[in-house]
């Protein structure tokens, strides 16, 4: 089992920058392949970025140039680095962990492959 707590979400003016967290417990997610997916009002959750344990990233085209997904393995933690945020960026954001063998090349964009998820975190920006 892992346990995923997302922090760092809040109200920004577009334009600013937030930095989410998403720290793990239960087990080490060194191995694991991880994930950021959000969710607006009144649509589906929907990908945002991923990284697998060898580091290899992928972004949605909406995020690419904008956001930076990170991981910290000596601190079992998921980062996304949003900067030029926009209005249509607000959403709640959740973080996502899969555990399942992986080759580490290959990255995941589809919410079946991820075992784990936080409880997510309100990111709002204003106009």
């Amino acid at each position: 089992q892992v346990q995923l707590v997302e922090t760092g979400g809040g109200l920004v003016q577009a334009g600013g920058s937030l930095r989410l967290s998403c720290a793990a417990s239960g087990r080490t997610i060194s191995t694991a392949y991880m994930a950021w997916f959000r969710q607006a009002p009144g649509k589906d959750r929907e990908f945002v970025a991923a990284i697998t344990w060898r580091y290899i990233r992928a972004y949605s085209p909406s995020v690419q140039g904008r956001f930076i997904i990170s991981r910290d393995n000596a601190k079992n933690t998921l980062y996304l680095q949003m900067n030029s945020l926009k209005p249509e960026d607000s959403a709640v954001y959740y973080c996502a962990a899969g555990t399942r063998p992986s080759n580490g090349v290959q990255t995941s964009q589809t919410e079946a492959s991820y075992d784990f998820w936080g409880q997510g975190t309100q990111v709002t920006v204003s106009s």
